[in-house]
């Protein structure tokens, strides 16, 4: 009898939720990496697919081998391929961690890597491109963690010069009046591996337009396996999610024991209609695809009936 071919490699799931791709790996104890290319990051390297090398920074919720074990590889292949010199943003506690175990791989390659490490304490930011930039906050789980937020920094005429004609702004701001105001808007939310908690019903991840979160156990019966290892149960997704003003809730980080048959089965179980209809799971490749084929057909008969008046 011949021997079987070896399994396939995962592919990337992608999941459009506009105007942001949300694409990656992401499987517990084996490898997360998710990339938003509008925003040029991509969040932890538990592996590194070829996609995320187009991302400069990578923003690392922990330390976990499953969050950092393409690290070394990402920082390599972006120098080897003329791409820059990658960027990491961490949490400032596991700062030194991330520097010894880069520094591991001068001596096995007989070369250095450049590299730029930021870390970040909790609500300390760090840009992404102009006008956008992450903001780090901690959370909970087995080691030091950490979630970000990416913004949006924008302007605003202030309300007391609405309506002014334009002469009239121009003067004024001739005149070194500030005539606008800035704010920030919150874009997409990133928890990394978490228990539930305050820090998850921060006013910047409730309004942002996509989260992408873990929720690693479905079964009824787990837990108490979820606590011990600090991870989220699709029970706790049920009482967060009505809390989200979110378009987008991306799920990752699903064991391969748990079929997703039964993960569909159990967010059907525990959401409201209108809370499933925002649920994506990114390794959902056969949901993401249909769903990706409906907003194609979507957007060419919109774009047939614009070119028809």
């Amino acid at each position: 009898m011949l021997p079987k071919p070896p399994p396939r490699e995962p592919s990337l799931g992608f999941i459009y939720s506009p105007p942001y791709r949300i694409q990656g790996i992401s499987i517990a104890g084996e490898a997360t990496s998710i990339q938003v290319p509008e925003l040029d990051v991509v969040f932890d390297m538990g592996a590194c697919p070829r996609a995320m090398l187009a991302s400069p920074l990578c923003a690392l919720s922990h330390g976990h081998m499953d969050h950092v074990g393409g690290l070394a590889y990402y920082l390599s292949q972006r120098q080897f391929q003329g791409m820059g010199t990658g960027a990491i943003a961490c949490d400032a506690r596991i700062e030194g961690d991330i520097r010894r175990m880069l520094e591991g791989y001068v001596g096995l390659e007989r070369q250095r890597t450049p590299f730029e490490l930021y870390p970040l304490e909790d609500g300390q930011s760090h840009p992404l491109k102009p006008n956008h930039f992450i903001r780090g906050f901690h959370t909970e789980h087995t080691a030091p963690s950490m979630g970000f937020v990416a913004y949006e920094r924008r302007t605003k005429l202030k309300d007391e010069f609405v309506g002014l004609p334009q002469e009239k702004l121009v003067e004024l701001k001739k005149r070194g009046t500030e005539i606008t105001r800035s704010f920030e808007v919150p874009l997409v939310a990133y928890t990394g591996d978490t228990l539930p908690g305050s820090h998850l019903l921060r006013s910047d991840i409730r309004a942002a337009r996509v989260v992408i979160s873990e929720c690693t156990f479905f079964e009824k019966g787990h837990h108490k396996r979820s606590r011990i290892g600090m991870h989220m149960h699709v029970d706790d997704l049920a009482e967060w999610l009505p809390l989200l003003e979110c378009q987008t809730l991306v799920l990752g980080h699903i064991s391969r024991r748990t079929q997703l048959g039964d993960v569909r089965q159990a967010l059907a179980d525990r959401l409201s209609p209108e809370d499933l209809a925002r649920v994506r799971v990114l390794m959902d490749h056969r949901a993401n695809r249909q769903e990706y084929d409906r907003q194609v057909a979507h957007a060419e008969a919109a774009d047939a009936g614009s070119a028809g008046t």
